[in-house]
């Protein structure tokens, strides 16, 4: 009987709880500020230009979705959430036929132990630089060829 009785607090207790998980909302961080407003999203949409959805990444290498969700779990590729539907999208400079750019990883690892948010990243990677060796933002540095001064001004800018 003592054990009926368990069972009928833990349902009481659990009925008592159920408001709780309908007044999530999705995208909404406990205690943190929402992502658009913190940084500028939709400046961050018009900075990089070109995105690729997880869909779209999966159809563009002839991956699994899963598999292109693993590319960004694993860091080979960063992503932030866009447009009204926030959804989850990579910048395509970020990819090359192939795969990720290889070059990419490293240089997020530096950046993010220097202590930049992915979104913080993905806009340094985007903001034009006139010192660079190319004309462009650091990914088109990156992409021409340039890893060695990229990564430093990375290192420079981490510590």
């Amino acid at each position: 009987m003592a054990d009926s009785s368990l069972v009928s607090d833990h349902r009481q207790h659990a009925s008592a709880q159920s408001p709780a998980p309908a007044a999530f909302e999705p995208g909404a961080d406990a205690g943190q500020p929402d992502e658009p407003d913190s940084f500028g999203q939709p400046a961050l949409e018009a900075l990089v230009g070109q995105w690729l959805t997880v869909p779209d990444l999966a159809e563009r290498l002839g991956i699994a979705l899963s598999a292109a969700r693993r590319l960004i779990a694993d860091r080979e590729l960063l992503a932030t959430r866009i447009g009204e539907r926030r959804v989850i999208a990579v910048p395509a400079k970020f990819v090359e036929e192939t795969g990720p750019r290889p070059e990419l990883k490293g240089t997020f690892t530096v950046l993010a132990d220097g202590g930049m948010s992915d979104d913080e990243i993905i806009t340094w990677l985007f903001t034009p630089d006139p010192t660079l060796p190319v004309e462009g933002a650091p990914i088109d540095a990156l992409r021409a060829g340039h890893k060695t001064e990229i990564r430093r001004r990375a290192q420079e800018l981490a510590f």
